[in-house]
């Protein structure tokens, strides 16, 4: 852990920080199905209103998290999936780990009990983060989406409290 980094919850204000840091992701090609990053009102709706945190150092943000639903309906109230994305200047330095860390202990505390990740399996690093953090790989889609003509395999991932 590194003494000066603090997390918070996101604000409307981080959003052109958050919307950098998620379009360097997109540009790797094997962070997401997406390949644009949404304007604040899109990304707003998308995500719970709870859990949405960032981690900085000063003044500048250094990675991201958020929930979306899993499902609309009330039973499946407790499950999420998790995003995250890191800047790439503090990719390697163990800033995911401790914001995913910070992320899992208030998303119990919110009455979350499961949390999911449906990852590129090209995505290694991704898969190591959640594999520290407490996920267990439950499930493989094999060629489950293209993006940019390219298929892709997923590796399914959850958490549970």
């Amino acid at each position: 852990m590194h003494k000066h980094w603090h997390i918070r919850e996101i604000t409307q204000l981080d959003y052109l920080a958050i919307r950098q840091i998620y379009s360097d992701g997109l540009a790797t090609g094997i962070a997401s199905f997406e390949t644009k990053v949404p304007d604040w009102t899109t990304w707003d709706q998308k995500y719970h209103r709870q859990c949405r945190f960032l981690l900085e150092e000063g003044s500048e943000i250094l990675a991201w998290a958020a929930l979306t639903p899993v499902s609309t309906r009330e039973v499946y109230k407790g499950g999420a999936e998790i995003s995250i994305y890191v800047n790439t200047s503090a990719r390697g330095q163990g800033c995911g780990y401790f914001l995913l860390q910070h992320l899992i202990k208030c998303s119990e505390a919110a009455g979350f009990w499961t949390l999911q990740a449906s990852i590129f399996s090209e995505n290694k690093a991704s898969i190591h983060l959640h594999e520290k953090a407490g996920f267990r790989m439950v499930g493989y889609r094999e060629r489950i989406a293209q993006r940019d003509g390219q298929w892709h395999d997923n590796v399914l991932m959850e958490r549970r409290r």
